[in-house]
């Protein structure tokens, strides 16, 4: 099944879906319609209309002002494309890439850009047959629409650049040459419409919110095998506690860990201690106001990627053709460093779990070993969480804050999202790691329980675990074990009705 392309709303569960099923894209009829009925108005308009249009018959940013003749209006918009190809630094990973294009589909396809149906459907194109163009990570300013990244996504369609396909880099001639398919020839305005637009962004955060609340539902697994294996206590999780302070998160995670830790033994067993540590016993107002972040940061996306982020935009039943400021990255950007913020603190008070862990409290030995001295057992893997932890942190620093002008003065104001997103990228694949480290303590503990049992779903998925990381009776290369813990994260398949 294909997945249509319409005035229907885009959102995580339906990208999801259109991700793991591996669906291909196709226009909807009135989407058609829209696209083809903009290019004829903009077509006529530029055949009658004599004062200038920014970017359709006029130079870009400072050189506004500078008007093209009709002969060059193709030349105009395919030097934009290269000009503008200025990306450098890492690559931007596959995935990525696929959403960019499928967000740059989705704008296109509201009729209020002007280009041309033959582009969008070679966008589709690109799609469908996993022709990804190379795109790197170094380039926006996250303002004037994500700029170098977007002209490294056009270049192919004017037969320039490379792309992966097949899993290899090619020249995108030689892939044309396979499809036997002609460069696009742009049209007037069409450059513009693909290099304007928030679809890096937009890309990034969604990719990244799809991974953040998979490792956030996880947060809440590891940290209630953490608590069982540190012989925490069930009360601060009590509906009660959360129903008088009732932030959605902090409800839905007390719900979850109560739902985690039930039938457990050594939850139920009597404690000598009155209280936990903060990082056990604090975990729905911590891992809770993540979640209602995550809330926030879904709903800025879902409105972005459901948006007209070119400019000028084209309202033909209007008659108008604005020049506006849609390609502005600004809510993004505050959202994404929101979601870096939030998520490194799921990572933040993991670690201080996995400290209390090897602490040699509630009768674990210290280091959670056997034979400590002779073995150092769990004492570093903390420390490379620690590590990765306050690395976090200064990932974490707002890049929204900043701004440097650009295009001779023209452009006096710029979001920094484009480096926000990719800051955001690092921390949460970070976060993912920090996990599978309190994963690995948590187990090696929870073996220093026996004969006594934690609930029979975390039994479950601790078994699935040790086949893949046993238990840890004299030291070892412990990078193995982190490595196979991060997979093992990775390999998790997670209900996407327990997700969103």
């Amino acid at each position: 099944m294909s997945h249509i392309i319409s005035s229907k709303l885009l959102d995580l569960s339906t990208i999801n879906t259109v991700l793991s099923e591996e669906k291909k894209l196709q226009l909807s009829e009135s989407s058609k319609e829209k696209i083809i009925k903009c290019r004829l108005y903009l077509d006529a308009k530029l055949k009658t209309r004599s004062k200038p249009l920014y970017g359709v018959n006029t130079g870009f940013g400072a050189l506004q002002n500078v008007k093209i003749s009709k002969g060059n209006l193709t030349i105009l918009q395919e030097n934009l494309v290269m000009s503008h190809a200025c990306g450098t630094g890492d690559r931007v990973p596959n995935k990525v890439v696929k959403l960019m294009l499928l967000f740059k589909i989705q704008s296109l396809s509201y009729g209020h850009s002007g280009v041309q149906l033959e582009t969008v459907n070679r966008l589709i194109d690109f799609y469908n047959n996993d022709i990804l163009p190379i795109v790197y990570t170094q380039g926006s300013l996250g303002a004037s629409g994500d700029l170098a990244p977007l002209a490294h996504l056009a270049l192919p369609l004017i037969g320039k650049g490379h792309v992966i396909y097949k899993g290899e880099e090619h020249a995108i001639e030689t892939v044309l040459n396979d499809f036997n398919w002609h460069p696009i020839q742009l049209q007037s305005k069409e450059g513009l419409a693909l290099l304007n637009g928030t679809q890096f962004m937009s890309a990034y955060g969604v990719y990244l919110l799809l991974k953040s609340y998979k490792l956030s539902y996880l947060a809440d697994l590891i940290g209630s095998m953490s608590l069982d294996a540190f012989d925490g206590r069930i009360e601060p999780f009590n509906a009660l506690v959360h129903l008088v302070r009732p932030h959605n998160g902090q409800i839905k995670t007390a719900e979850r860990l109560r739902e985690f830790l039930d039938g457990s033994e050594l939850i139920q067993q009597k404690k000598k201690h009155v209280q936990d540590p903060y990082s056990f016993r604090c975990m729905p107002q911590v891992h809770g106001a993540t979640k209602d972040t995550l809330a926030f940061v879904e709903k800025t996306f879902k409105t972005e990627i459901n948006s007209v982020t070119d400019n000028p935009n084209i309202f033909c039943e209007d008659d108008l053709i604005i020049s506006g400021g849609n390609f502005h990255g600004q809510p993004l950007a505050l959202a994404l460093d929101y979601l870096k913020i939030a998520m490194a603190e799921l990572g933040n008070i993991s670690e201080r779990r996995t400290f209390q862990l090897v602490s040699g409290r509630r009768g674990l030995p210290v280091f959670l070993v056997n034979n400590p001295g002779l073995n150092s057992g769990f004492m570093i893997p903390q420390y490379t969480a620690a590590s990765i932890v306050s690395a976090n942190k200064q990932l974490a620093t707002p890049a929204s804050v900043d701004s440097i002008v650009s295009s001779n003065g023209q452009e006096d104001h710029v979001s920094m999202g484009a480096n926000a997103a990719t800051q955001a990228y690092t921390l949460v694949n970070n976060v993912e790691r920090i996990l599978a480290i309190e994963l690995f303590n948590a187990s090696q503990a929870m073996f220093f329980r026996v004969p006594k049992k934690t609930s029979e779903f975390i039994e479950s998925i601790l078994s699935l675990y040790r086949q893949d990381v046993p238990f840890v009776e004299d030291d070892r290369v412990m990078y193995d074990d982190i490595q196979a813990s991060i997979n093992f994260i990775q390999g998790l398949d997670v209900d996407n009705r327990e997700l969103y």
